[in-house]
């Protein structure tokens, strides 16, 4: 590891505003939360195009493995250059350009897996057109938790002091119960309170965790999974020593009375936990996956295809994603 970390990023859907909001960092003094070598994964022609396209002037270095960390000048990227399949036009997707995709994060990944950076930080993807390509994409967490041969990832987003996990992601409402067992929802728990821990630096994290059913299913009137399946869990590794309270009903957990005490929220599926957490966050909060042999932090929004080299995306949460992660490697070195 470099005494100045290394980061590791992927620029996303290449049609959309990942490659301009990259350049724009580049094209300012940027204070970061602490010095780091930003490693840009990408076509350096595309990313040339792009900054013409915006009338930015950028200069390309080559990265090269052997370097030693070099602190990025304003106006330059350091780019590890991965060709895309065909040229790209800012807001008009292309299939064939899917691939290029996956590319570029499977060179994050690995790379960082293999200590070759510290840390991977993405921007937003395409997860449509990736499957239009015909292959077959969930996103993100579930790609890089292959790559790493990571058995569970979580997918966690963090605004300021909240932080929100999920119990599932991005899976059909109606699929949500059948996808929580005792064994899942040990094992995320398990994972959250760890990486509270060892990558957050939380001593004893105090975790709130959600009933699926509305009023936490209402002594069983409303569902019974909190009975049968959430609360065992929970009493089980209460019994372990972890900081657990719940389930709480999701209406009243995501207020001032609980959060005040609480390090992270588990909710138990994806549209009941981050409609709060972006709602007070949104432009600044950060992905986080966790549960991988690695650190990996993303930013909180899409590709916005519309706004792509326009001039106008917004740079907030590609910065908190990049501040998030150096906070993450210097507490990991304490």
């Amino acid at each position: 590891m470099s005494l100045v970390p290394q980061l590791a990023i992927t620029t996303g859907e290449p049609a959309g505003i990942g490659p301009d909001i990259v350049i724009e960092l580049a094209s300012k003094q940027q204070q970061y939360q602490a010095e780091a070598e930003l490693i840009v994964i990408a076509d350096k022609k595309m990313m040339q195009q792009r900054a013409e396209h915006l009338s930015l002037p950028i200069s390309f270095r080559d990265y090269k493995s052997d370097n030693n960390a070099k602190i990025n000048k304003v106006g330059e990227i350091t780019i590890l250059d991965t060709p895309c399949s065909e040229t790209v036009t800012a807001g008009i997707l292309n299939v064939n350009n899917a691939s290029y995709v996956l590319e570029t994060l499977k060179l994050a990944t690995l790379g960082t897996n293999r200590k070759q950076f510290d840390a991977m930080v993405t921007a937003p993807l395409h997860k449509g057109v990736i499957n239009d390509a015909g292959i077959n994409f969930t996103g993100h967490t579930e790609y890089l938790a292959e790559l790493t041969k990571a058995e569970l990832p979580v997918m966690m987003l963090a605004a300021n002091r909240l932080r929100v996990a999920l119990a599932t992601t991005h899976l059909p409402l109606k699929d949500v119960s059948d996808n929580i067992s005792q064994e899942s929802l040990r094992q995320i728990i398990t994972i959250l309170h760890q990486d509270l821990v060892y990558k957050f630096g939380i001593k004893n994290p105090h975790i709130l965790i959600c009933g699926l059913n509305p009023h936490a299913g209402e002594g069983g009137h409303l569902g019974m999974e909190e009975i049968h399946t959430i609360k065992p869990v929970i009493e089980s590794l209460k019994k372990e020593g972890l900081n657990l309270t719940g389930p709480l009903p999701a209406d009243t957990l995501f207020t001032p009375k609980y959060l005040e005490n609480a390090d992270a929220v588990l909710a138990m599926f994806h549209d009941q936990g981050l409609p709060v957490l972006k709602n007070v966050g949104f432009g600044h909060s950060v992905n986080i996956t966790l549960g991988l042999p690695i650190i990996r932090t993303s930013v909180d929004h899409g590709t916005a295809l519309d706004l792509a080299g326009t001039g106008k995306a917004s740079t907030t949460s590609m910065v908190a994603a990049i501040n998030a992660a150096i906070q993450m490697i210097n507490k990991r070195k304490d």
